[in-house]
């Protein structure tokens, strides 16, 4: 299996940590392409990378706008 090559290009929060995972949101660079909106676990000290999901600059600003639209 080929490596996955990443670069988190800039730290945006951390939501939750649970042991020694965090569930972060940050703009990822994935194989040398440009940057994303990444939501995912990470366990920084181990160097593991949990599942997660990538969003454009599009996808984030309407899940912003629907977040937004939520009474919480």
């Amino acid at each position: 299996m080929a490596e996955i090559k990443y670069e988190i290009t800039e730290k945006i929060a951390i939501l939750s940590k649970s042991g020694s995972w965090t569930k972060e949101l940050n703009k990822v660079s994935w194989n040398d392409r440009p940057a994303k909106y990444d939501l995912r676990d990470w366990n920084h000290d181990a160097g593991k990378i949990g599942k997660g999901t990538t969003l454009t600059e599009d996808e984030i600003q309407h899940l912003k706008e629907t977040l937004n639209a939520i009474k919480l």
